[in-house]
């Protein structure tokens, strides 16, 4: 009965705006003086280099007596002075133009970028639209293929269930899988989990554990895990030193993680810097140019940005969805791996949500998450991300609508089930043998059918505890856990765990932009480049792919519709009798069928069996003392020919047109077709009491008497996304049926 009021306001239409998902979100007006600006601020310097003697003695702006940490690292190690004349030469304009032209290659632009300084390369990125910034992370991006990452975590650290949930991720098509704790002590079992459960549904994700950087870096030493992204940079130096931190010791941890093989990508993005209150009165996107400049400086593989958790920051000020993607335009423009963030919910609107994915989903990027919540929202210890384990079928769907590759793929329901057995069992077992805990049985059934840990008995936390402390005092590297999943029967798992390690000795993945596939080869800026140059090069599905991507589990053939709507019906038949003839009885109301009606499609789409609804059609007609006749109209299956066709054989003049898939009208002999008298058009809405107020307001026609009021049903729900994609398939079959010309028939039911 309308809208309520509220909030003061005297009009439905605001009270039901205010009510919109999109006003649970936080927004504001831009303030320079305290960061709060996304794309230029009056506080940006004016981009410059000056070199002198192979040094660099001026970065935008300032002389280097004045330089701050950043600066000091950042004209030390991240100005490539080869190239730094020619590109500082350049006007913005022209390079922005240079990076939507096809005919401009990505290894020109990469050398271009890596000669800016961080205010020229903002400045650039800063000049494309919306529109072009998709065409320029096209053929910007180092990778080739496209992959994506995920989220891997639980409220309760519940390593069966880790493990579970990381074999479901690879199952899905994630490639990179990030796990995090609650409680810290906890990270070793996690890891461990998360190696092992990895492996049990294909070989080669990428793993790791995002913890406290020496904690995090420990790990990576023993073996439990393979990447790391959760090393933090940012674009003032007040930041820095509140982190305890500088540039230098960054660059010292990025030695330290590819010495031992371990892929190291950073950590940055709009927002850090306000929220500390230290952002010095910049452009979130000039303070992000100094940090993507770092990345490269300290010899990182790429950077995670595009505001990560500070997109709720940035999201709240004008142009803040265009800055977080010019982030990652800006790792492309120096070469790196670009992980794309969207791993933050950045809007309680779904419009809202979507919206910020789509430029990176259509382009493409190294990772288009970092990452994907492939786990339930609540059991997201990082926080829901953008989209999460309840998302997974809309993004698949999104995959298919656009034909792009977003990294995943659909899973069988039987699929799912055995890889997350086997991954929970393999990890219980080698726990067990390992002396770190022990699950039974029934434990490993709870966590394989369990949607998120709320749907699994809480765990004593001690027993998680306990097996941490374990792992790290004796101390657990992968060897022993090769060893004890080969003797636990796991050999499978044994032999993927170990060809981590393998790759790791090689070193192929330190490579820019490095996944493994699910041959485990290494497919990398170097050995699958992007060469992207305009339409017909780039990548592109294989036909493979768009069958895997076009196969989402929702999709039906008409063989499937067949079985469904073409069920039998229990204990009623109809048969055909001889050509039907005009009638002249003048209480008759003839009830014309279509062609499949009771013969290949014999439920209608609201669940009623095509017998249910033409009975109660029938007893509507004979409550109202009129005589009902049964034909079915062969040459035709529009539902406005069917009835009028019956209209000018019945003897009162006055038809009922009835399509299998529930479609129902009444009309009259000397009407157009499409000038029916009432028409029930929502198929899937249509009730039993509807049907039977058909039949009743027919008989009423003939008798030239009030009707009862009959309107089609109201619903909020999306009737034609929902039910278009089967009734197309029904009208396929429905016209298969069709004989043209061919004369209707009388019709009996026999039961």
């Amino acid at each position: 009965m309308g809208t309520e009021r509220s909030q003061g306001h005297a009009s439905g239409r605001f009270a039901a705006l205010d009510a919109a998902a999109v006003n649970q979100d936080g927004f504001l007006h831009e303030e320079h003086e305290a960061g709060l600006v996304t794309i230029s601020s009056p506080a940006d310097p004016e981009p410059s280099l000056r070199i002198e003697d192979g040094a660099v003695v001026e970065l935008d702006g300032r002389p280097a007596a004045d330089f701050d940490v950043i600066d000091e690292f950042v004209a030390r190690h991240g100005i490539d002075l080869a190239a730094a004349a020619e590109a500082m030469a350049l006007e913005p304009l022209q390079i922005a133009r240079m990076m939507v032209d096809i005919n401009v290659p990505r290894e020109e632009l990469v050398r271009i970028g890596r000669g800016l300084t961080p205010a020229a390369l903002a400045r650039v990125v800063a000049l494309l639209r919306p529109a072009e910034m998709v065409l320029a992370l096209t053929k910007m991006r180092a990778r080739r293929t496209p992959s994506n990452q995920a989220h891997v975590t639980n409220r309760q650290d519940d390593p069966l269930l880790i493990a579970a949930d990381a074999a479901t991720a690879v199952a899905f098509g994630f490639r990179e899988l990030e796990t995090t704790v609650p409680v810290l002590g906890d990270a070793p079992c996690n890891a461990l989990a998360m190696l092992i459960g990895s492996q049990a549904a294909a070989a080669g994700a990428l793993t790791q554990c995002s913890i406290e950087e020496s904690q995090e870096l420990l790990l990576g030493l023993r073996g439990l895990t393979t990447y790391a992204e959760t090393v933090s940079l940012y674009g003032t130096e007040q930041v820095f030193v509140d982190g305890d931190d500088t540039p230098f010791s960054k660059a010292f941890l990025a030695s330290a993680y590819a010495s031992r093989g371990l892929k190291l990508r950073v950590t940055s993005g709009a927002g850090a810097e306000v929220l500390m209150g230290a952002a010095e009165g910049c452009s979130m996107l000039y303070l992000e140019a100094r940090c993507v400049k770092l990345a490269w400086a300290i010899g990182a593989q790429g950077v995670q940005n595009g505001a990560i958790e500070g997109i709720n920051i940035a999201g709240s000020l004008p142009l803040g969805m265009a800055e977080a993607v010019a982030e990652n335009l800006m790792v492309m423009m120096c070469g790196l791996e670009s992980c794309s963030g969207n791993d933050t919910l950045m809007s309680q609107s779904d419009i809202r949500r979507t919206a910020h994915i789509m430029p990176i989903f259509l382009a493409g990027s190294d990772f288009l998450f970092s990452g994907f919540g492939s786990v339930t929202a609540y059991d997201n210890m990082f926080g829901p991300s953008n989209f999460n384990g309840d998302d997974l079928d809309d993004y698949l769907v999104l995959q298919r609508d656009w034909g792009v590759d977003g990294g995943l793929r659909t899973v069988e329901e039987e699929e799912l089930i055995a890889v997350r057995r086997r991954a929970a069992t393999a990890v219980r077992d080698v726990l067990h043998h390992l002396g770190l805990a022990s699950y039974d049985d029934a434990r490993i059934e709870q966590v394989v059918l369990a949607h998120g840990s709320k749907d699994v008995e809480a765990l004593d936390p001690q027993i998680v505890v306990d097996a941490a402390a374990g792992i790290v005092e004796r101390p657990v590297t992968v060897v022993e856990v090769v060893a004890a999943l080969a003797e636990t029967g796991h050999e499978l798992e044994a032999e993927r765990v170990m060809a981590m390690v393998h790759q790791r000795l090689r070193g192929d993945y330190l490579q820019t932009a490095a996944v493994l596939d699910e041959e485990m080869n290494v497919l990398s800026a170097r050995t699958d480049p992007n060469d992207y140059r305009g339409p017909g090069t780039g990548y592109s599905l294989s036909g493979r792919r768009r069958a895997e991507i076009d196969g989402i589990r929702q999709a039906r053939t008409r063989a499937d519709l067949l079985g469904e709507f073409g069920r039998p019906l229990d204990g009623v038949a109809f048969r055909e009798l001889g050509e039907a003839e005009p009638s002249s009885e003048p209480r008759e109301v003839a009830v014309g069928v279509s062609p499949t009606f009771g013969a290949e499609i014999n439920w209608t789409l609201s669940g009623l069996s095509v017998w249910e609804a033409l009975r109660q059609v029938l007893a509507g007609i004979e409550e109202e003392e009129c005589l009902g006749r049964l034909l079915k109209v062969r040459h035709t299956i529009d539902v406005g020919m069917i009835g009028l066709t019956a209209a000018r054989l019945s003897g009162s003049g006055i038809g009922v047109g009835l399509q299998a898939k529930g479609t129902a009208l009444i009309h009259r002999r000397d009407l157009p077709p499409l000038a029916n008298l009432e028409l029930l058009s929502v198929a899937p809405l249509i009730t039993a009491e509807m049907y039977r107020t058909v039949g009743q307001n027919a008989a009423r026609h003939v008798k030239g008497v009030p009707l009862k009021p009959l309107r089609n049903p109201y619903t909020e729900e999306t009737i034609g996304a929902r039910y278009h994609a089967a009734t197309v398939g029904l009208v396929a079959i429905e016209r298969a049926a069709c004989l043209p010309g061919a004369p209707p028939v009388d019709l009996e039911v026999v039961r």
